[in-house]
């Protein structure tokens, strides 16, 4: 018999209680049929008496092997507790195989061999591109200042319209090289907690904040900043942090083109950002997919440009810090509101993230 096998963890717990119980059995009905002289009335009284103890043995037997099978599956359940526990999208770290059965080891074994190749897979992918967009920055950004030369002397007018345009596909490329760069830095295969700082949310939404208001008076919006006056803690990246902010303000400023108010929050209980415009809100059909990487909806499509990346990057950014985001529209708000909140001054902290 298998050593940690589910059939040899059944017949240690089971079969002792069964062997007791033959033994008794066939113990009182000896001694009933060779030692005891009796009438037929109470051989009558025996015979149900026996009937009575057999039902009772057959109901101990059953409490017995459930028992055994129960506590054979714990380590199976405990199995499919850690499964349902996990992120779908970056746990992919190999599951405890010391504690179960033989039966179903190998089969655990393998599923990690699988895992293992996922993972291998996707940080590939993620290398991938992250290499690409950095090598695709040097040659976009020469594009860029080519065309920004020919743009600075005279020119037909014609050939204005081509380098302006060439200018604008340029920048465009170069946007989205440097959020792909963001992407693969928040991702965990690169570690971002090792970067991070104890910072004041309050004092960075200033100084990152405040970076923004010459770009928001250009499209004569108006920025405000509401903060307690005490600091609000948290373990963080700034730079990854600085590029949250960025995205949130750089998609109010695109797709809130008929508002002109955006409002910076901070709270401290718990630590979270607030930005919210008085624009043209998020589609309620929308709201539910505007974070996932270059969708975009058709309604934004048509009035401004982007990658698609933008609330995507906020997400993988909340994530790497273990926190969590939300997103509210018309009615709700004016315009669009979105929230990130933080766990907390806990360096190095899992917490079970949550899509509200």
């Amino acid at each position: 018999m298998i050593r940690r096998s589910l059939a040899r963890h059944l017949i240690v717990r089971v079969l002792p209680a069964i062997i007791v119980i033959v033994v008794l059995d066939v113990g009182i009905t000896w001694f009933m049929a060779r030692k005891a002289s009796i009438n037929n009335d109470m051989l009558r009284d025996l015979f149900w008496l026996m009937v009575a103890g057999q039902v009772v043995l057959v109901g101990v037997f059953t409490w017995v092997l459930l028992s055994g099978v129960r506590s054979g599956l714990a380590s199976v359940n405990r199995l499919s507790d850690e499964l349902e526990q996990r992120s779908s999208d970056d746990d992919l770290q190999p599951l405890e195989v010391q504690d179960l059965p033989a039966e179903i080891r190998p089969l655990v074994v393998h599923f990690n061999s699988l895992l293992a190749q996922l993972d291998d897979s996707m940080q590939a992918q993620r290398r991938f591109i992250g290499h690409a967009a950095h090598q695709l920055r040097t040659p976009l950004s020469a594009l860029r200042l080519e065309s920004e030369l020919m743009l600075a002397t005279d020119l037909p007018d014609d050939v204005r319209e081509r380098a302006l345009r060439i200018k604008t596909v340029a920048d465009k490329m170069i946007r989205m090289g440097q959020q792909l760069l963001v992407l693969a830095r928040a991702d965990d295969s690169a570690r971002p907690r090792d970067s991070f700082v104890r910072l004041d949310l309050c004092e960075w939404a200033r100084q990152s904040g405040g970076q923004w208001i010459p770009q928001a008076r250009a499209h004569k919006v108006d920025m405000q900043l509401v903060a307690p006056d005490k600091p609000v803690w948290v373990d963080a990246d700034p730079v990854l942090l600085d590029e949250l902010l960025g995205n949130l303000i750089d998609n109010a400023l695109r797709y809130g083109a008929s508002g002109d108010r955006i409002c910076l929050q901070v709270k401290d209980n718990p630590p979270t950002l607030i930005v919210e415009d008085n624009g043209a809100g998020i589609a309620e059909e929308d709201a539910e997919r505007v974070f996932e990487a270059f969708y975009r909806s058709a309604k934004a499509a048509g009035t401004a440009s982007g990658s698609g990346l933008g609330l995507a990057i906020v997400r993988e950014i909340a994530r790497a810090h273990g926190g969590w985001w939300s997103l509210s529209s018309h009615p709700q708000v004016d315009g669009t509101r979105i929230a990130v909140i933080f766990p907390g001054p806990r360096i190095g902290a899992r917490l079970t993230r949550h899509e509200v």
